[in-house]
């Protein structure tokens, strides 16, 4: 530890309630936020956003919404690439079914469809735990696979379950370049990255750390574990399904079925073992290693050659 809370006294509730209440901590956030939007356009290259930068802000979203269901309630799940795809083909049928529906409006309402799927396959976590319920939510991966391979109603009567949304325009803001495209997604991680923290810092996060650590004895003093368990499904697929939009529309561009296979669950689910289960922070550090050390490791040979 670098620093501690000595002589830091909190003389208002609004001081003591604050989402860092140690000054340090506020100063090394904004630090970190004002560099990644200040600092990184001007000194990172066109391979490095599209490669590394946009993957990485879209991953690490993704990984914070799992994070909160395995970290912070201690629900396993093996189908959170299934939860992204319904947030990207959601957001992509609202985009192209509804005239004039605004991009950002569309990806946050592709997250609430996969928020209301999340909440479906997350019922049978009120009676099975563990491996039955890991086994419960790989078979919601193995629908929305299915789903939307198949019913073509889905993908806009697409035959292979490829599609392909417009250049983004929010505000009137051209959404193209690949700095453009890092901005906009690290607006979504810092909004939602605050929300997180602050979610679980409150009592509905107390509730979920209850439910993980022993769910007896968290119902035994009065918390409800149907609404604890069902409030971390929702919120969890909310973020995926955002992040799952994001992916398409502002990484893919154009994607199919197989854009959030199995695969991609269990690499989330790797950045969240790797990060450190129950930390906001730790879920940046896990989509930072599953994402970069891939490419350093190839790149590496060529810097020592060169």
């Amino acid at each position: 530890m670098l620093y501690r809370e000595n002589g830091q006294f909190k003389t208002s509730y609004q001081a003591d309630q604050q989402i860092f209440p140690i000054a340090q901590d506020r100063y090394l956030m904004l630090a970190l936020i004002a560099a990644a939007a200040i600092v990184v356009p001007f000194i990172a290259s066109e391979y490095v956003f599209r490669a590394l930068l946009i993957p990485f802000l879209i991953l690490s979203l993704a990984a914070l919404g799992l994070n909160i269901l395995v970290g912070y309630c201690g629900q396993i799940s093996l189908g959170t690439g299934g939860f992204m795809a319904v947030g990207a083909y959601a957001a992509y049928n609202l985009l192209v079914r509804i005239e004039g529906m605004p991009a950002v409006l569309a990806i946050l309402l592709g997250g609430v469809f996969a928020m209301a799927f999340g909440v479906v396959f997350g019922i049978p976590s009120l009676r099975i735990k563990g491996l039955y319920l890991a086994v419960a939510t790989l078979a919601a991966q193995f629908f929305c696979d299915w789903a939307f391979l198949r019913i073509k109603w889905l993908t806009n009567d697409s035959a292979s379950g490829s599609v392909s949304v417009p250049e983004l325009m929010v505000f009137g803001w051209k959404v193209d370049t690949p700095i453009d495209k890092y901005l906009f997604c690290l607006g979504f991680v810092v909004i939602f990255a605050l929300m997180a923290k602050n979610l679980v810092r409150g009592h509905t996060g107390r509730e979920w750390m209850a439910i993980r650590d022993m769910d007896v004895a968290a119902a035994v003093i009065g918390i409800r574990p149907v609404y604890a368990k069902l409030t971390a499904f929702a919120v969890s697929s909310f973020i995926v399904g955002v992040a799952g939009a994001l992916w398409g529309f502002v990484h893919l561009g154009s994607w199919e079925p197989a854009a959030f296979n199995i695969n991609r669950s269990f690499d989330l689910l790797f950045m969240v073992i790797i990060g450190g289960l129950g930390s906001i922070m730790g879920s940046f550090f896990g989509a930072a290693f599953i994402v970069m050390v891939p490419i350093v490791l190839d790149n590496i040979p060529n810097w020592i050659l060169s």
